[in-house]
């Protein structure tokens, strides 16, 4: 890997160094460290699993200490829900930078609390810490953990040919979202104070934990009715439709036309300079439909004002990754760093505000 590449590490190597050296073989671990997976899944005694999930902290000043509260527990809470199963314990380790005061620790740990709470997480413990040294969005790292009946979990990895590709909600909510919140001036400037004001609020839609336990509740008999949902976070839509066949051994068709890129983080991304489809969304859930479910999830998706969109389907994994255009196909080649990164930074070492 290369000392100056940034953002999550690639397929090849996470493969070459990573993948071959996960301590010891333990024969209960069903779903262990792999590309495009969400979380590891350990069996149980007496009939239960286990899934568990970790991912950085966000500590984002010019955000805000709410929102930064907001994406450090959601974002993991995220990743939990593509087992269809609500999180349910929490465990947090804080490395943050020396100015932090007090007060300022105080007001972001009790948003913390308040989002494990009304999710219904228990925080079990962690480590918390002031550094010299640090100045980074990232201020350390948390687990995430939940049990259930043996069978009723989901994985990324469990995508089978011929299922239907949906897609909730819009590209790059929390990209969209984080830059006009964080350069509102010159969101309102380049792109109207409409596009600033719709982009803002799309902040609190980076959940995708309700459509996923609408969806699992598609699961109550059997055959299940989805097999597999993916998390969008870096590498975008597109990204994470890659990530999932990749992890499922399919390919995958995807009608660009379909794509539900969205009036206003169209707007925000060019002004940025960035692709929405391979731009950071957290809040999009990919699903994995048998397809005479399809209609039925999007109209209860619908009903309970959750946008969905049939994008394409999985494919056998002959056929590759495809964007279907009006000009053609194309593989499906996510960027080695979301793009979100290198605008959010450059924006800022611009003195854009």
């Amino acid at each position: 890997m290369e000392d100056t590449k940034t953002g999550k590490i690639s397929d090849e190597d996470f493969k070459s160094q990573i993948f071959p050296y996960c301590g010891a073989a333990r024969a209960e671990v069903r779903v262990g460290p792999s590309f495009g997976t969400d979380i590891s899944i350990i069996d149980l005694p007496n009939g239960y699993e286990m899934a568990l999930t970790s991912d950085p902290l966000s500590y984002i000043p010019n955000l805000g200490l709410e929102e930064s509260a907001w994406l450090s527990v959601h974002l993991m809470a995220n990743d939990m829900a593509t087992t269809g199963i609500a999180p349910q314990y929490a465990q947090f380790v804080l490395n943050l930078p020396s100015y932090v005061s007090a007060h300022d620790f105080e007001v972001y740990w009790q948003y913390i609390h308040s989002f494990c709470q009304q999710i219904g997480v228990a925080i079990t413990g962690g480590h918390t810490g002031r550094f010299q040294g640090l100045d980074s969005s990232i201020a350390g790292g948390g687990t995430m953990i939940a049990t259930a009946p043996k069978g009723q979990m989901l994985c990324s990895k469990w995508a089978q040919p011929g299922q239907d590709i949906v897609v909730t909600k819009q590209a790059a909510l929390v990209a969209t979202s984080i830059l006009a919140r964080s350069f509102p001036n010159t969101v309102k400037n380049l792109g109207g104070n409409e596009v600033y004001q719709e982009a803002s609020s799309l902040f609190y839609q980076t959940s995708s934990l309700p459509e996923a336990l609408i969806a699992a509740h598609f699961n109550h008999h059997t055959p299940k009715s989805i097999t597999a949902m993916h998390d969008v976070t870096e590498g975008g839509i597109l990204g994470a439709i890659y990530e999932m066949a990749v992890a499922s051994g399919c390919g995958a068709l995807v009608e660009a036309e379909r794509l539900p890129l969205g009036n206003i983080p169209q707007s925000v991304c060019r002004i940025f300079n960035i692709d929405p489809a391979y731009c950071v969304g957290a809040g999009s859930m990919i699903m994995a439909v048998v397809p005479n479910s399809t209609a039925a999830l999007l109209k209860t998706l619908e009903e309970n004002h959750i946008a969905a969109t049939c994008v394409g389907r999985f494919t056998v994994p002959s056929e590759g990754v495809q964007l279907l255009s009006a000009q053609g196909s194309q593989n499906i080649i996510p960027p080695d760093t979301d793009p979100y990164w290198a605008a959010f930074f450059n924006a800022l070492k611009q003195g854009l505000t």
